[in-house]
């Protein structure tokens, strides 16, 4: 069985930073692409970063230059760090790989099941 843990999260002042780590647990190939998104009350998903196996990057427009992904592929790890978080960036923050569970199996996208980030003073 595959699982996906978060950890960090919380409460955080507005300008302060958070860090998130995300670990892939049980048996697998390989892990290709990993990300975090993040969803506020009454809105949709939306990406925050994702990072390849090759570490190319991505990042929503809203994070840009506040946000850094990095990754351990040894440990199967993907992190989020964000700098002078702001109220907006309340959310319930999503892990997400695409993995390889079995060298003749397709690839599948697999979720955490979300930790809550909360910027407030």
């Amino acid at each position: 069985q595959v699982h996906l843990v978060e950890s960090g999260g919380g409460l955080v002042q507005p300008g302060g930073s958070l860090r998130l780590s995300c670990a892939v647990s049980g048996s697998i190939f390989r892990v290709n692409t990993m990300g975090w998104y993040r969803q506020a009350p009454g809105k949709r998903r939306e990406l925050v970063a994702s990072i390849t196996s090759d570490f190319s990057t991505d990042y929503g427009e809203s994070v840009k230059g506040r946000a850094t992904i990095s990754r351990d592929n040894a440990k199967n790890t993907v992190f989020l760090q964000m700098n002078n978080v702001k109220p907006e960036d309340t959310a319930v923050y999503y892990c997400t790989a695409k993995i390889i569970v079995r060298i003749e199996l397709d690839e599948a996208s697999y979720w955490g099941q979300g930790t809550q980030v909360t910027v407030s003073s």
